[in-house]
């Protein structure tokens, strides 16, 4: 095989990798998926809210241009192959860090979004391997003899990162929808009694007396966490009283939906199960009422932007997400679907457990 042929076998095998690396990074949906790519890969790394939707764009927009140019005949010797070489290597060091900083190799690395899942360790593989590659490509020595088209290049470049830009436009971070009815919804009205009538006569007045005597000896040894701050009150304001469950949704999501309806049967069989609250990601929204059909009951939701959903969240966790709070206190949290998935037996077990039983 001569070295012209062998030089644009390794060039179509470089642009596969950084296309593909681009159009992953927009699977399932380019909005979702960027704001993912901020919040879970940028964000760690010490970018602001503000910086990181121009820097994710601006960086896909660079991986494809390159697969693209790698494909088309203009000048690589000098710049292209070059930048391609630096950036995989900040990339691999960036990697390399992490891996060593965390002492494991869990999680997706990010390279290829969601659509491709790789661990870091296996993408430093993938980086050194394309480095490899691209170094071979300058040591073939192949000449650029098409002429230098600096207009075609910028143009292919700057194209592809406007239309990222035209794909996902970044969005203002704002709670966009609430359902009318979110406290509304198993409302209990109490009864109120004349406190005159029963002051007035003696045996009742008595029974009041032992009742809040009794009532005070109660408070005293209740068996609950003192009460404190979740944060999330601005999107439920009585979030912190009592018990409750704070589920964080994806509308769309099988496994989210498969929770709701778990939830749902806890709520059946125990009628003192915690009160379920809803945020949703604002991702296929239009799927809630089908979410609700499947959980087959209606709770109150909030719908919120993704970045502000991840940042909720928090701590680089999966949906679905159910958390137990009590009196505001974050008792236990469930997320994704590996370790730490939503174990219902459990939580339907520890709700029924006095504070002091609940192992820490």
């Amino acid at each position: 095989m001569n070295k012209y042929a062998l030089s644009w076998i390794i060039r179509i095998i470089i642009a596969a990798l950084f296309i593909v690396s681009a159009v992953a990074k927009l699977y399932p949906s380019p909005y979702f998926a960027i704001s993912t790519f901020e919040v879970k890969q940028l964000y760690p790394l010490g970018f602001s809210e503000n910086i990181a939707p121009y820097f994710s764009r601006f960086l896909i927009g660079i991986e494809l241009a390159l697969g693209i140019l790698f494909l088309l005949p203009v000048k690589i010797r000098k710049v292209i192959t070059p930048a391609s070489i630096l950036i995989l290597a900040v990339f691999t060091i960036h990697l390399a860090y992490e891996t060593f900083k965390t002492g494991g190799n869990s999680g997706n690395c990010g390279c290829f979004g969601s659509l491709l899942p790789m661990t870091p360790i296996e993408a430093i593989i993938k980086n050194i391997v394309a480095i490899g590659l691209l170094i071979w490509l300058l040591m073939l020595k192949v000449p650029d003899t098409i002429k230098n088209r600096l207009w075609f290049t910028t143009t292919i470049t700057l194209a592809s990162i406007l239309g990222l830009f035209m794909l996902a436009p970044i969005r203002p971070v704002e709670t966009i929808l609430e359902n009318p009815t979110t406290d509304e919804i198993n409302a209990i009205v109490p009864i109120e009694i004349d406190s005159t009538f029963i002051n007035s006569d003696p045996v009742l007045s008595e029974i009041k007396k032992d009742s809040v005597k009794k009532t005070e000896e109660i408070k005293e040894v209740v068996d609950e966490p003192k009460a404190t701050k979740s944060g999330y009150a601005k999107f439920y304001p009585d979030i912190d009283k009592d018990k409750k469950i704070l589920a964080f949704f994806a509308p769309g999501c099988d496994h989210c939906q498969h929770a709701a309806k778990e939830l749902t049967a806890m709520r059946k069989k125990d009628k003192n199960f915690p009160e379920v609250k809803i945020i949703f990601m604002n991702e296929e929204a239009f799927k809630i009422p089908e979410f609700f059909k499947i959980a087959e009951a209606t709770y109150p939701y909030k719908v919120i932007e993704i970045i502000p959903f991840w940042n909720e969240l928090g701590d680089n966790r999966n949906t679905p997400g159910v958390l137990y709070l009590w009196n505001g206190n974050k008792i236990k949290m469930y997320d994704g679907i590996d370790a730490n998935q939503f174990n219902g037996k459990e939580l339907e077990k520890m709700v029924k457990l006095p504070y002091s039983k609940i192992k820490k």
